[in-house]
């Protein structure tokens, strides 16, 4: 690394999600210009849809909690060797731009510090990555939290370089002085401070021609998401709303449904046996703004949001059965509800 040539500036993305990705790619061509770019995924889920030669560097870095390295403090030699492997890639530089959808998590937290140590940089700023409708609120850190990041700051006795930046309120680190920009969704609420949020171009923009017609069939598309596996709805209420939205696509006279599982949804919860399953080489955002169906339905997937954003006006996307939702609150319900309608996404009752 001593013999590489000095960068400027490094900005530096850790994403965890296609939709992480997409935001990437946008700042960095319409805010990091001129930075050396380095990508660093820590979700294999995202390995199909990266594209090597849009950054300077790239690699994947495997999580220590899921991916220790073997043998005694397999998770905090796992960390330092991330910082290694990430300074690699970042080298020598005089500044340096952090980019996270939350910095409230050790994996991320410590190259805070740690980075610009290793790179030399005489400067750092930290900025958040959107995350989808997770971004529509902010997360407070409760007191336990907090103590929690003391509790990780003493880490540092075993390994000086991991030293943790605690911080309070917000707990992706919107309120963090080491914060000073934060990356929102347009068309999107936020509760970030205006004098921080920075509104992202449209993440998506559809090829030429894309959408033309592929034949006389009426198509949709049914957005998976774990619903039973994540809490979200009772067993009986998600075969209701997998019912109410198989009945609503016959009514609408739309013979070819595709089906888009959910990483985290193995069972496919919404799939029914007349779906065609697809898998997909591309973020779900990119084929959603490139695909002709006449319908985008689902339960409360953020993909339905940017599905109306991309979508023409013919194209429904509806949302079903949120009163069969647990929600962690009512104000979670509120602010999601305005997010939905304020994009013009339909909200369907499921008796």
């Amino acid at each position: 690394m001593g013999s590489r040539e000095r960068a400027g500036r490094v900005a530096v993305y850790f994403v965890a999600s296609p939709l992480q990705y997409l935001a990437a790619r946008r700042i960095a061509e319409n805010f990091e210009a001129g930075a050396r770019q380095v990508l660093v995924w820590y979700k294999p889920g995202v390995t199909p849809i990266v594209r090597q030669e849009d950054w300077d560097a790239a690699a994947y870095m495997p999580w220590p909690r899921w991916e220790p390295l073997p043998g005694p403090f397999g998770r905090l030699r796992r960390q330092r060797d991330n910082i290694r492997l990430v300074a690699g890639l970042v080298g020598p530089c005089e500044s340096l731009h952090i980019h996270s959808a939350v910095f409230d998590t050790e994996a991320i937290n410590y190259f805070l510090r740690a980075l610009p140590k290793a790179s030399g940089a005489r400067r750092m700023h930290a900025r958040i990555l959107p995350d989808g409708i997770i971004s529509i609120r902010r997360y407070p850190l409760s007191l336990t939290k907090r103590l929690a990041q003391y509790a990780r700051k003493l880490r540092r006795l075993l390994a000086p370089e991991l030293d943790y930046w605690c911080f309070s309120g917000d707990r992706i680190g919107s309120d963090a002085l080491f914060c000073d920009r934060v990356y929102v969704i347009p068309g999107l609420p936020h509760e970030y401070a205006l004098d921080k949020a920075v509104v992202l171009p449209p993440l998506v923009t559809p090829r030429a021609g894309s959408r033309a017609a592929s034949g006389a069939a009426r198509s949709a598309l049914v957005i998976g998401q774990p619903l039973v596996g994540a809490g979200l709805m009772k067993a009986a209420d998600r075969d209701a709303v997998s019912s109410a939205i198989h009945t609503w696509l016959a009514a609408e006279g739309i013979t070819q449904v595709f089906y888009k599982g959910h990483p985290k949804d193995p069972e496919k919860e919404l799939n029914h046996p007349d779906y065609t399953v697809v898998t997909l080489d591309e973020p779900l955002e990119v084929h959603l703004a490139n695909t002709a169906y006449d319908a985008v339905v689902g339960v409360r997937s953020s993909a339905l949001l940017f599905a109306r954003q991309t979508a023409p006006a013919s194209t429904r996307v509806v949302a079903f059965g949120w009163e069969r939702v647990r929600f962690k609150s009512d104000d979670e319900r509120r602010q999601m509800e305005e997010a939905f309608r304020a994009t013009g996404v339909d909200l369907l009752s499921v008796p």
